[in-house]
């Protein structure tokens, strides 16, 4: 199978169930924006960070999928089943982040991305997250995305800064807060 089709050389794509739309489609951008912070997400799963989190944040990545081929879908025209996502799935997240602060510091300040690598590539897919969350909003204006993408990327993105707070943590590095000059 080649994996070039030559079916988007004229700026034009299908989404699931056959609709051909132009590639600078908001529907397009927000699942391609939710592939980009899968991307990211694998650049911090190999990093050197604790097994539970690698495993962590492949279901996330799994559930990225998920949430890429809700959006990638003709709501008015698609008759493919397509994977759900689940309450429990925003739980987990939810969780996890109940786990993390158990050990964290309280946040008393606005933390500014960086500190270790790591933490700074869970704040720029934390960034990325919420410009998938911003463009799914959007979209939902104009067209049908399911309530739970928007509620799980808004969950995501307060779990890739936790994560980057208990990253430094681990490193026992200390937070970059931000005091503002008054």
């Amino acid at each position: 199978m080649k994996i070039y089709t030559k079916t988007g050389d004229k700026g034009l794509t299908s989404l699931i169930g056959g609709t051909r739309v132009p590639k600078h489609h908001l529907r397009i951008e927000a699942y391609g924006t939710v592939d980009e912070l899968n991307s990211y997400i694998g650049l911090i799963r190999d990093q050197n960070i604790e097994q539970h989190d690698k495993d962590i944040l492949k279901e996330i990545q799994d559930r990225l999928f998920t949430v890429g081929s809700l959006l990638a879908s003709d709501p008015e025209k698609s008759k493919m089943t397509i994977p759900d996502l689940y309450d429990n799935d925003v739980e987990l997240l939810e969780k996890e982040m109940d786990k993390m602060n158990e050990v964290l510091p309280a946040l008393k300040h606005f933390i500014l991305p960086g500190g270790a690598t790591t933490a700074s590539y869970c704040h720029i897919a934390r960034c990325v997250c919420r410009r998938a969350e911003r463009l799914c909003v959007h979209l939902a204006e104009e067209s049908k995305v399911e309530e739970k993408v928007i509620i799980y990327l808004n969950r995501l993105s307060d779990y890739l800064f936790t994560l980057a707070r208990m990253v430094v943590y681990q490193l026992n590095v200390a937070e970059n807060q931000w005091i503002p000059r008054v």
